[in-house]
């Protein structure tokens, strides 16, 4: 009886301190209660309590003392192993958002953010209410990475929402939100794209995202960006070829054949030559569907020389050649 009078003393002169406009007397006392609390093991309750008061301070502006809390409530979940749930991610979410955009502990938010999401080893969860494509992970998909996806979808809002295109495309890549990411795109390349760009806003997507392997949402952003943009008329079968090299290649995707593989690029290697990075991205691709070969070393011949040389003297049959190499990262602007 007494523990609890103390308890409700104690919060009622930390709301005392808010109400006064005390916030770094206020943001001293979180920190004093959530120690108190994982000192007892309560970390349930520290995780609360910080969630509560770095959503206070952010809301009062007081940024430095908020996000300081905000970082410790991750830091606290790190190190318990805290599992995850709709409702955490919202608040990590959340709290994202009351981080203003110029400030760096946002930056080391996210980090810390992600980093607890890869660690995890929770049951499923589904994704809160906010995200626009909710996810249902299965038993054989690990938590972790289901945790870091919805907290990439959720990133990749916020920025959105700031107009901060560049970034948010960093995180919707990492997430399965494939429409949310074309409508992102629409919007981000009617607003600072050229005419002649509309294409290639959405193949560097689809692209990077056939990259990590997920074929279905490089199809859903392909295929809504399609839609969607006014600029771009109904098909397939489209008027400019880059789209109707990707459209190509993701049905290709599903049969895996080096052959089809080989006509696609060496077809549309004129628009496929527009962006340098196409290369990188369609080797790793060949990779990952197609089973095409890991060079020895580097070859001669411009820009295709080297897919090109891989893709002829690949033999079909041989197993031995059949590599996937999961540790050849592409770089993702």
């Amino acid at each position: 009886m007494a523990a609890t009078e103390g308890v409700s003393k104690i919060f009622a002169k930390l709301q005392r301190l808010i109400d006064a406009g005390d916030y770094y007397e206020a943001h001293q006392l979180y920190r004093t209660l959530s120690f108190r609390y994982c000192t007892q093991k309560k970390y349930d309750k520290a995780i609360e309590l910080l969630a509560s008061g770095a959503q206070v301070l952010l809301e009062a502006h007081q940024t430095s003392s908020g996000s300081d809390l905000a970082l410790l409530l991750i830091s606290i979940m790190e190190k318990e192993s805290s599992p995850v749930s709709p409702n955490i991610i919202e608040k990590l979410a959340g709290l994202h958002r009351l981080i203003p955009e110029d400030n760096v502990d946002r930056v080391n938010y996210v980090s810390s953010a992600l980093r607890w999401a890869e660690k995890t080893l929770s049951p499923a969860v589904a994704s809160p209410a906010s995200s626009s494509s909710p996810l249902e992970p299965s038993a054989s998909v690990p938590t972790s990475y289901v945790a870091t996806l919805l907290l990439h979808n959720e990133f990749g809002i916020t920025y959105w929402n700031e107009r901060n295109y560049a970034r948010s495309r960093y995180h919707f890549i990492r997430s399965e939100n494939g429409v949310g990411c074309a409508t992102m795109l629409v919007e981000f390349h009617i607003t600072y794209g050229y005419p002649s760009e509309v294409d290639m806003f959405v193949a560097q997507a689809v692209l990077q995202y056939l990259c990590l392997r997920n074929k279905i949402t490089a199809e859903a952003c392909f295929n809504s960006y399609t839609t969607q943009h006014p600029q771009i008329e109904t098909g397939p079968p489209f008027i400019r070829p880059l789209l109707n090299f990707l459209w190509l290649l993701l049905i290709a995707v599903e049969g895996g054949s080096l052959a089809v593989f080989n006509v696609l690029c060496e077809k549309y290697k004129t628009s496929l030559s527009r962006d340098p990075a196409y290369i990188d991205y369609l080797t790793r691709i060949g990779q990952l569907f197609f089973h095409l070969p890991i060079p020895k070393a580097p070859t001669s011949g411009g820009l295709f020389g080297g897919l090109f040389s891989n893709l002829l003297s690949m033999d079909d049959e041989s197993d031995d050649s059949r590599l996937l190499d999961d540790h050849c990262p592409v770089e993702l602007d």
